[in-house]
C-alpha cells in the first residue's frame, strides 16, 4: 500500500490540500479504532475553488504541515494518501449486465459486471477516481452485497462513478512530489470526510453528508448502505468572507477574523445589542458595527450552499428517503446558527459531524476541521476489504489503482 514511514510501515498519512488549509494527520491503525499519533497544519494560498493555481505556494503549504506532522509524530514522512477537489469533479451512477455461463458466480464474473458497469464514455480531459459499489443483482434479485459463489444467469452490477479532471488531479501530485512525497492515491475530499463521520445505520437509513470548506462544497448522499449521489459545489466559506468583505468594507483577512470570532448565520444566534470593531479599507479609523450584522450578512450566503445541495437532492431523487437527515463537516459550518439555518433549508434533521473511531489527538478529534484528512487514512487502511457502500469494488479498484499509477508514472 506504500505506508512506509521512515522504519515505520504500518502508519498512514492522510493529505487534505484545501482551499483555506492544508492537513497532514499520522495514523496507526488498529482492530478496534485508530490513533492519532501527529499532526500539522499550513496556510494554504495556492488554490481557488479547490484547483491548484499555485504550484510553489501549495507545495510550500504541504512541505509546512507534513513537516510539522513529523515532528509531532516523531517519525519521517514519504508517502501520503492525498485529497482532490474542486467542481470539475463528477458524479453519476451506472449500470452493467453480462450473462452468466451456468456456473457459480465468481471473481472473475464480478471484474466482468464491474467492467462493463464502468465502461462509460468520458471527455477526454475525464478518468475515473472512483468506482463505487452501490449492489448487484442476480436474476433479478436486487440488493445483493456480495454475489460470489451465488447462481444465476444474469449478473447486473450498479455502481456510481466519480471522475475528475486529468490535469487538476496531476498537478495535486506534481505538488506532493516536489515536497518529496509519494502520492499511494487520491481520494475526493467529501468523500473521505464521510468515512469519519457517519455511522453504517445512517448509511443504511439514508442520510446526506455536506463537507462545507473554503472553496467548495462536497456533498456525498447514501441510502440502503452505498453512495448513491457526489457533487461539488463551487460556493464555500471564503465566499462568506468576501461577502463580509464587501459588506462592511474591510479587508478579506480582517473579514475572515471577523467571521470566525463572531460570526453567525441567524439573528436569533446573537445574543443582546453586542457591538464589533471593524477595520476599515485603506487605512481608515475603525468603526463600530451590531454584531448582528454579521448573521445578516452571512445568512443568505450559507442558505444558497444549502438551498443548492438540497436542489441536487431533489435532482437525484434522495430528498425524502433520507431518514437520518443531513451531517455537516467542514471548517465553515462551525459558526453559531448554521445547523439551525441548515434544518430549515432541508427540512431534515441536521447535525454537526465529528470524527468517530479514532484514538489520539483531542484537537483533530473534536471538531470537524481533520474529518477529510482522516477519512484519507480510513480509506487507505480498508481499501483492501472496504466498508459497506464505500469500497471501490475489489477487482474494479485494482484497475482504477492501475490507470492512477499510469499518472504518477508520468511525473516521477
Amino acid at each position: 500500500m506504500g505506508r512506509m514511514i521512515g522504519k515505520r510501515h504500518d502508519l498512514v498519512v492522510g493529505l487534505d490540500i484545501g482551499t483555506a488549509k492544508v492537513a497532514a494527520v499520522v495514523v496507526e491503525p488498529g482492530a478496534e479504532s485508530m490513533m492519532v499519533l501527529g499532526v500539522g497544519a499550513a496556510v494554504s494560498e495556492g488554490l481557488r475553488k479547490g484547483v491548484v493555481v499555485d504550484m510553489e505556494s501549495t507545495a510550500h503549504a504541504i512541505s509546512s504541515a507534513v513537516r510539522e506532522a513529523e515532528l509531532s509524530a516523531g517519525c519521517e514522512i514519504h508517502t501520503v494518501f492525498a485529497s482532490v477537489g474542486g467542481s470539475h469533479v463528477k458524479g453519476f451512477n451506472s449500470h452493467g449486465v453480462v450473462a452468466l455461463k451456468g456456473k457459480d458466480i465468481d471473481g472473475g464474473d464480478v471484474e466482468r459486471v464491474s467492467d462493463a458497469a464502468r465502461a462509460v464514455p468520458l471527455p477526454q480531459d475525464q478518468d475515473i477516481l472512483h468506482v463505487l459499489t452501490q449492489e448487484f443483482v442476480v436474476d433479478g434479485q436486487d440488493g445483493i452485497r456480495d454475489p460470489v459463489g451465488m447462481s444465476g444467469v444474469r449478473l447486473e452490477a450498479r455502481v456510481h462513478i466519480v471522475t475528475t479532471s486529468i490535469a487538476p488531479a496531476q498537478n495535486v501530485i506534481k505538488c506532493c512530489q516536489r515536497s518529496s512525497l509519494h502520492v499511494a492515491d487520491l481520494s475526493l475530499g467529501a468523500l473521505a470526510s464521510a468515512e469519519t463521520i457517519v455511522t453504517p445505520e445512517e448509511r443504511e437509513m439514508g442520510v446526506a453528508v455536506l463537507d462545507v470548506g473554503a472553496g467548495t462544497t462536497g456533498l456525498v448522499a447514501f441510502e440502503a448502505g452505498a453512495v448513491k449521489h457526489t457533487a461539488v459545489i463551487p460556493v464555500g466559506g471564503n465566499h462568506v468572507s468576501s461577502d463580509l468583505s464587501a459588506g462592511l468594507r474591510t479587508p478579506f483577512r480582517e473579514a475572515e477574523q471577523l467571521k470566525l470570532r463572531y460570526g453567525a448565520v441567524l439573528d436569533s444566534a446573537v445574543e443582546g445589542d453586542e457591538m464589533i470593531e471593524v477595520s476599515m479599507v485603506g487605512a481608515r479609523e475603525s468603526r463600530r458595527f451590531p454584531r448582528r450584522v454579521l448573521a445578516e450578512i452571512m445568512g443568505p450566503r450559507y442558505r444558497e450552499i444549502f438551498t443548492l445541495a438540497r436542489n441536487h437532492l431533489e435532482r437525484s431523487g434522495l430528498e425524502q428517503r433520507l431518514a437520518s437527515g443531513v451531517v455537516l463537516t467542514g471548517g465553515s459550518v462551525l459558526a453559531p446558527g448554521v445547523a439551525d439555518l441548515a434544518e430549515h433549508v432541508f427540512g431534515l434533521p441536521v447535525r454537526n459531524g465529528s470524527p468517530v473511531g479514532f484514538e489520539g489527538l483531542e484537537e483533530v478529534l473534536s471538531g470537524p476541521s481533520y474529518a477529510t484528512a482522516l477519512g484519507l487514512t480510513r480509506r487507505a487502511s480498508d481499501s483492501s476489504d472496504g466498508l459497506p457502500g464505500i469500497d471501490h469494488g475489489g477487482h474494479v479498484f485494482a484497475r482504477v489503482k492501475r490507470r492512477m499509477a499510469d499518472w504518477f508514472r508520468d511525473f516521477v
